[in-house]
């Protein structure tokens, strides 16, 4: 496709101070923590140990911590995914993320259980209730999740231990039930859905991390059932406290390295671009950005590019990386088909540009943002007009100039 190239602008590396609180043994601390319910674990007891889909600083270390401390008291652990409809809402498609997370038989001791198979609690609740079989089967269920502010909505619980009670322990089954109802059975039926689990089923601990701006783990608590939904809240409004986002409100161009489902649900935050795409549903008031341009989809993501739809323009290698058989699965169950329509596809990262620039109509020195993806926010990259509103800002230093920041080829550089 021939398009005359628009310049790329000179572009500076800064870095961003956030607060960074961390928890310095993640590993010693869990087993700790865990140390102060072993009365909850009986010796020749079966124990679920539910592990979901999202991106975890050491999650395969801490997932062996908890296989440990129960075989330990005797009994005999085993893992299920507890993330819906991911994996393409297969079981070898969801046991491959947790592979690729490191969560194996060998590597966690204790065995996977993958399968799409549910069970139906008991009446009683808004909609029906399901979980997972195997889970079901266990003598007692332990959760481990992180806890954060939500990509769809906002309320009293969203995305964390509750969400992973109510719609990932759920499995597609779940997961159908409840995004039929749009926002509102996420936000106001899914905490209802954990409730009922909570009664209904053998949960015995949820294990909750926050992380910082670093992904540290910035808070580990290991929480009795019962005590899950109050404590929680108190998790999420850490999280929300921590959660770090653009230097500035106003961007013409932001242009994210990477997308993918272990960076967000949605492939890209929406708190930090301050997109939503869900019809009757507001935008949050910032940041605001014109336009978006998103390089590539991240391995882990197994071809998932739910949320591709958030960016108005995907390179080709993007586009070429995604499995649409996947990413439709899990967007047909969302229900929020904005997030899969194609954007723009452009031949090079140049050519993005070019495309972004000249959308971007009144600009002459366009405010560019380049960032690795929205959950790195530590290192940026902007253009001049973003660096001088920034010179004077004590959470910013400025690292120097990126040196040709697009190569001859069409590429932008190395980070």
């Amino acid at each position: 496709m021939a398009i005359d190239l628009v310049p790329f602008p000179p572009m500076f590396r800064i870095s961003r101070t956030f607060p960074r609180p961390a928890v310095l043994e993640p590993e010693r601390e869990l087993w700790c923590r865990l140390e102060e319910h072993g009365q909850l674990i009986t010796s020749g007891s079966q124990i679920a140990i539910a592990v979901g889909s999202r991106g975890i600083t050491g999650l395969a270390d801490l997932v062996r911590v908890i296989a440990s401390w129960v075989k330990e008291r005797g009994a005999e652990p085993f893992i299920v995914p507890a993330m819906g409809s991911h994996g393409g809402a297969t079981a070898e498609g969801q046991a491959g993320i947790l592979h690729d997370y490191g969560i194996r038989a060998d590597s966690v001791g204790a065995p996977i259980r993958s399968s799409m198979d549910v069970v139906e609690l008991p009446e009683g609740c808004e909609v029906r209730v399901f979980q997972d079989r195997y889970a079901h089967q266990a003598d007692g269920i332990i959760l481990i999740n992180r806890i954060k502010p939500h990509t769809d909505f906002h309320g009293p619980y969203e995305s964390g231990l509750m969400k992973m009670l109510a719609i990932g322990l759920g499995k597609q089954a779940q997961a159908l039930e409840i995004h039929r109802h749009g926002v509102r059975g996420l936000r106001d039926i899914s905490p209802k859905v954990a409730l009922h689990v909570l009664r209904h089923s053998k949960i015995l601990l949820g294990v909750g991390l926050v992380e910082n701006a670093f992904e540290d783990t910035a808070e580990l608590r290991v929480i009795p059932a019962h005590a899950i939904p109050e404590i929680e809240k108190e998790l999420l409004q850490r999280a929300r406290e921590l959660m770090p986002g653009l230097p500035v409100d106003d961007v013409d161009i932001l242009i994210v390295d990477e997308i993918g489902k272990d960076i967000s649900g949605v492939g890209m935050d929406t708190n930090v671009i301050g997109r939503l795409k869900i019809p009757g549903e507001p935008d949050p008031e910032r940041p605001r950005v014109r336009m978006i341009v998103a390089r590539s989809l991240t391995p882990a993501s197994h071809g998932n590019a739910i949320g591709l739809g958030l960016a108005d323009i995907v390179t080709r290698r993007l586009f070429q990386a995604i499995n649409f058989e996947a990413t439709y699965e899990n967007l047909y169950t969302s229900a929020f088909l904005e997030r899969g329509k194609v954007p723009v596809i452009a031949d090079s990262d140049a050519q993005a540009f070019a495309f972004a620039a000249r959308a971007c109509t009144g600009s002459r020195d366009p405010r560019v943002v380049r960032i690795p993806n929205t959950r790195r926010l530590g290192i940026l990259q902007v253009s001049s007009p973003v660096l001088e509103e920034l010179r004077e800002r004590a959470d910013v230093q400025v690292l120097g100039q990126v040196p040709g920041p697009m190569n001859e080829d069409g590429t932008l550089g190395p980070f």
